[in-house]
């Protein structure tokens, strides 16, 4: 069985420039422009709370893949836990990072979708946490699937 990346599990596939979707977006210019579209969610005030400093957003396909939550599901989950373990398991590998430009990190979730049996056997899924300037040269983390580093613009 062929394994899919947790992109393509999602129906999202990587856009490269100048493959535009019609209504889509597909590269803003600066990590402003990004957060203001929707490619970017600034967690910015939660994040302080799990001892970041500084700006701290998420890919709308790290957030899909691994902090939304369908309230559809008759299993309790919440999206805010759900983004603490995010946050929690990203400022390790903040203080792990040691000047590399992505830091993997690995943390267990259930998967947000209807499953016969077992909905609570969370999975392991790999995240990807880079350390980089944002639009005015200051310090900004950035929380992503792995698929999506090679083609990140900010």
């Amino acid at each position: 069985m062929l394994a899919l990346s947790p992109m393509q599990t999602l129906g999202i596939m990587p856009q490269t420039k100048g493959t535009a979707m019609p209504g889509k977006a597909t590269h803003a210019h600066t990590r402003g422009q990004a957060l203001e579209v929707g490619q970017l969610i600034d967690v910015t005030a939660t994040a302080q709370d799990a001892r970041f400093r500084h700006s701290v957003a998420l890919t709308r396909a790290a957030w899909t893949y691994a902090v939304a939550w369908d309230d559809s599901h008759p299993e309790p989950q919440a999206d805010d836990a759900r983004l603490w373990d995010v946050l929690y398991m990203a400022g390790l590998a903040a203080r792990n990072a040691a000047g590399e430009q992505l830091s993997m990190f690995d943390l267990y979730r259930v998967p947000n979708a209807r499953r016969p049996s077992f909905w609570c056997e969370a999975e392991k899924v790999t995240l990807g946490l880079t350390i980089g300037p944002g639009d005015r040269g200051e310090p900004v983390f950035t929380v992503m699937c792995i698929e999506e580093y090679k083609n990140f613009p900010y």
